[in-house]
């Protein structure tokens, strides 16, 4: 892949990563939470708490993605703890009743810092 293509395909990654962060998890919670959210019984601090952080962190990505040479370590802080929470996750839904994260919000996580990691410049290219 050419740097060209690759800049170009971690800007859509990017906005799209930020977009989901900012306004698709809560949905995701009530549409499937078996799969996205841990405290389902009344309301969870926990849950609105994560979903704060989230979308705050989904909006720097978005700015992030207008100029991503500039951001890289914002990138890599979003892949590491992508990686870290989703490790954390993984252990975790194997105790309880929450195997469903396996297939949700853990995947999404890994797949999140994958595809990031994948297309974020290992050097900079600035010079």
């Amino acid at each position: 892949m050419t740097e060209a293509n690759q800049i170009k395909y971690l800007r859509v990654a990017l906005v799209a990563v930020g977009l989901t962060f900012t306004f698709a998890l809560w949905p995701l919670t009530i549409l499937w939470p078996s799969g996205w959210s841990w405290h389902t019984e009344g309301r969870s601090y926990y849950l609105e708490m994560i979903i704060a952080i989230y979308a705050t962190l989904g909006i720097f990505l978005i700015v992030a993605s207008r100029n991503p040479r500039a951001h890289r370590s914002l990138i890599w802080f979003t892949v590491w703890s992508s990686v870290a929470h989703g490790g954390v996750m993984a252990v975790q839904s194997f105790s309880g009743d929450h195997k469903g994260h396996i297939c949700g919000d853990v995947f999404a996580l890994f797949a999140v810092a994958g595809v990031l990691a994948w297309l974020t410049p290992r050097q900079n290219l600035e010079a």
